[in-house]
């Protein structure tokens, strides 16, 4: 650390957006990761989505050498566990009857969204190791100097994992499900690679949504009006309330966002008898189509499977992208051709005797982990001639 000086900045922002970006997108890409820009950032926050009221206070480390921005560390005060798709509450609850006080926490990640990722924001032509290694080292000072008992970094890439492993910190693994464009030109080229059964099934889903009269807008840019906002959000909320009470995310945040980022978006709504009935929200980059939320004020047979699984598919296909990450959970993805892929997170616990007990957890659900991902695979949907 000693060439460098670690501060907090606060909300993103007390950051001037080129200094974000800069260090969120090192190599200039056209279209950066959606979910390290500060636009993504600075909307969840301005929209009181994550915010001290929400339990959400942001803190943001900044690293810097002589003055200059070299590193970024999206991080943020908590009061509670809700939103991070990483689910302690078993360690906030054991610490607690031990008499311990877990909250407040530190947590580094994108809030409400559980896209794998960069979480070391890091400058181009900087060491990545070194900055990587000072935010962490800052990390780790500022959780014993906020009172916190814990630092969380989720859904880091596998090379920052290691790295925070390394440096002490607890490592933990699980799974989402990915579909991957394996040189596909069509949707009939991607069932023609699944075994007969499972393509009789996808098929049968689609004809069934589009029979019932389900049409589909794949809205981006300057499509998305207040008015869409205003028929997704509907979708959104009553959804949301049927499954955790309250959705994490205001009203005006997707304003926020249609307006700063609208570029990197792709709202699919599902239209019946003239009125929007459905919609599944979607970010992108030149690589990735990630899906996001989710909603629907009615009930038709399969529209979820369409909306957020079928759909995404066709607009990777049509935007020559060449994955779709379709979000947390959800085992019935694989059938579908979302195939199982590890993600990661990195825990740093102050409490020594906390700090062994989840060490130990961790191990075994580790090794269980890569053991049930081997046996799922092994029951892809795809043609056994197939790798």
């Amino acid at each position: 650390m000693t060439d460098y000086r670690a501060k907090l900045t606060g909300p993103a922002a007390a950051t001037p957006q080129a200094v974000w970006d800069a260090l969120a997108n090192p190599e200039g890409a056209a279209l950066a990761h959606p979910f390290t820009r500060h636009a993504f950032f600075a909307a969840l926050e301005e929209s009181g989505s994550a915010s001290s009221e929400t339990g959400w206070t942001p803190l943001h480390l900044l690293l810097e050498r002589d003055g200059v921005p070299t590193g970024l560390l999206p991080l943020y005060q908590k009061t509670h566990s809700y939103g991070e798709y990483v689910f302690d509450h078993a360690w906030a609850d054991a610490f607690s009857r031990a008499g311990g006080d877990y909250y407040p926490k530190l947590q580094a990640s994108v809030p409400f969204t559980p896209v794998p990722g960069r979480r070391f924001l890091v400058a181009a032509g900087e060491d990545k190791g070194a900055a990587t290694s000072g935010l962490l080292a800052a990390g780790i000072e500022l959780t014993s100097q906020a009172a916190a008992s814990s630092l969380h970094i989720t859904f880091l890439s596998e090379d920052e994992w290691r790295r925070a492993g390394d440096a002490g910190f607890l490592l933990r693994k699980d799974q989402q499900f990915h579909w991957e464009n394996r040189g596909y030109t069509s949707f009939d080229d991607f069932l023609g690679d699944l075994a007969s059964a499972k393509r009789k099934n996808l098929r049968k889903e689609r004809a069934a949504v589009a029979a019932d009269g389900v049409t589909f807008e794949w809205l981006t840019g300057s499509d998305l009006t207040e008015s869409v906002w205003d028929a997704f959000f509907e979708c959104y909320t009553v959804t949301g309330s049927r499954k955790w009470n309250d959705p994490y995310l205001t009203r005006e945040f997707f304003s926020l966002i249609g307006a700063s980022m609208g570029e990197q978006i792709l709202l699919i709504m599902a239209k019946l008898d003239g009125r929007y009935i459905a919609g599944a929200l979607n970010f992108f980059d030149g690589d990735t189509l990630y899906g996001r939320n989710w909603g629907c004020v009615g009930h038709v047979p399969f529209l979820h499977f369409e909306a957020c699984y079928y759909q995404a598919i066709d607009a990777a296909l049509a935007k020559g992208i060449a994955r779709v990450e379709a979000g947390a959970q959800g085992g019935h993805k694989l059938l579908r051709g979302y195939m199982p892929t590890p993600t990661y997170s990195a825990h740093y616990i102050l409490h020594e005797g906390l700090r062994h007990a989840i060490a130990d957890y961790l191990k075994r659900e580790r090794a269980a982990v890569t053991s049930h991902i081997a046996e799922l695979k092994d029951l892809a949907p795809f043609r056994k001639s197939d790798p």
